[in-house]
């Protein structure tokens, strides 16, 4: 990848912690509109709804492992629109061995086993990109408080940043593994996903059998140090990205 367009990335998408109460509804809000309305993955009834202040009812999908996860959004600056999310799940605070949502769907080969190597693992889980920013901008559709031609909002450059949005998710996920100090991260992948970030050096391991979990999906394990080594070798403008230039390699703050 250029280095003009991870340029672009940065100058058309902001990384939002979703580190308070009033975020992390965004989050959840988004991922209805991608895994209820979008995708049908999940259904609304499992979802939770309650009535705004103009009296109309608003939707959120959100489940267990929220209350131990981590979150970023991924906003587009021209409209002001939550673009994507993505969440970090960590360990269980007062249980290591508490399982994660890969271990609950999918058959591993090669499970994360002990205490203390648990303590630092965690699952890349939620990526979930709004339609209006994984088709060409015409056929989008609208989302609350955006006109109804969104393609208005993008310029001819930033269309080239559209098919990249999962390397500022991903970017955002590494944020918060170096925030939390994991050594290892769990992910279910979509095999086209798990092949995009591998050209940029993201070399996720496949640790078990393909699994039919809201379409083919590969149960993976990326190692942070490891993974920070291929990615800077493959792509260094992606490593650019991922770290701030370097800011996030070494141990935590």
């Amino acid at each position: 990848m250029p280095n003009d367009l991870i340029a672009a990335l940065d100058r058309y998408f902001e990384l939002v912690h979703a580190d308070d109460d009033g975020l992390r509804m965004e989050v959840y809000r988004l991922r209805y509109q991608v895994y209820v309305v979008e995708t049908g993955f999940e259904r609304s009834e499992h979802c939770r709804q309650a009535i705004g202040a103009d009296g109309l009812p608003y939707f959120w999908e959100e489940d267990s492992f929220d209350r131990r996860a981590d979150h970023f959004l991924l906003r587009h600056r021209a409209s002001g629109l939550y673009a994507a999310t993505a969440r970090l799940i960590l360990p269980h605070p007062e249980d290591a061995c508490s399982l994660f949502p890969i271990e609950w769907h999918c058959e591993l080969d090669r499970p994360v086993l002990g205490a203390a190597a648990r303590g630092r693992l965690a699952e890349i889980s939620r990526f979930a990109v709004s339609k209006a920013f994984k088709k060409r901008a015409g056929e989008a559709g609208t989302l609350a408080g955006v006109a109804d031609d969104i393609e208005r909002y993008f310029q001819e450059d930033e269309r080239r940043v559209l098919p990249h949005l999962s390397l500022g998710l991903f970017a955002a996920v590494m944020r918060m593994v170096h925030a939390h100090g994991i050594r290892h991260s769990y992910a279910v992948m979509e095999p086209a996903l798990k092949r995009l970030l591998a050209r940029f050096g993201v070399l996720f391991e496949q640790i078990g059998p393909e699994a039919d979990y809201h379409g083919a999906r590969v149960p993976c394990l990326i190692s942070a140090d490891s993974a920070l080594g291929h990615i800077k070798q493959a792509a260094p403008h992606v490593w650019d990205l991922i770290t701030e230039r370097g800011a996030l390699v070494g141990q935590p703050g």
